[in-house]
């Protein structure tokens, strides 16, 4: 059974093995995520702070394709998930992150929702063919493949860093601070 805390985060385990502490850290750090832009309506995901141009609509976009990327395209050398499959993203590197403001609040939700529900089960299929040490399907272009274990702990770095980001901003918002 996992501890959930008060902001119904999975505490992730104390005493587990590599892949159960692994993934509970992530699956902390989307919990965390998902408490800092909980019932945010239009506006409050459009916010920015100071002089960034970052706003928790965008990093919920950025989020979703990143679950994408490394869990699906990367892994398992999937095409690119709708709506990231009609995007030119060396036209425009940074679509995510512009056109969040266009999207409704639900849209981010669910699209972020599902690109983590799909990663969890691409995780699994992987996990079952290799383990953590299973290489992904796409290598990089030096011809390196990072390992599952790689990408999920370059993750659990992604998801921490915009975690930083999104405390802020969600600050500003209304005050709310917390881990």
């Amino acid at each position: 059974m996992t501890d959930v805390d008060e902001h119904g985060r999975p505490e992730p385990p104390v005493v587990g093995d590599e892949r159960a502490t692994l993934l509970g850290f992530l699956d902390h750090q989307r919990a965390t995520f998902a408490w800092k832009t909980r019932g945010l309506d239009a506006a409050g995901l459009r916010t920015q702070v100071a002089a960034s141009a970052m706003t928790l609509g965008g990093m919920m976009k950025h989020l979703a394709l990143n679950e994408d990327w490394w869990f699906s395209c990367c892994l398992h050398d999937n095409p690119p998930a709708p709506p990231f499959d009609a995007v030119d993203f060396d036209a425009d590197p940074d679509w995510e992150w512009r056109t969040a403001a266009d999207d409704s609040p639900e849209m981010l939700v669910e699209l972020w929702e599902e690109m983590v529900a799909r990663s969890r089960a691409f995780v699994d299929e992987a996990y079952a063919a290799g383990g953590m040490a299973l290489p992904a399907a796409q290598p990089w272009d030096d011809g390196r493949a990072p390992s599952l274990r790689w990408i999920v702990c370059h993750m659990v770095e992604e998801y921490a860093r915009h975690n930083g980001h999104a405390d802020l901003i969600r600050e500003q918002l209304d005050g709310s601070t917390g881990e």
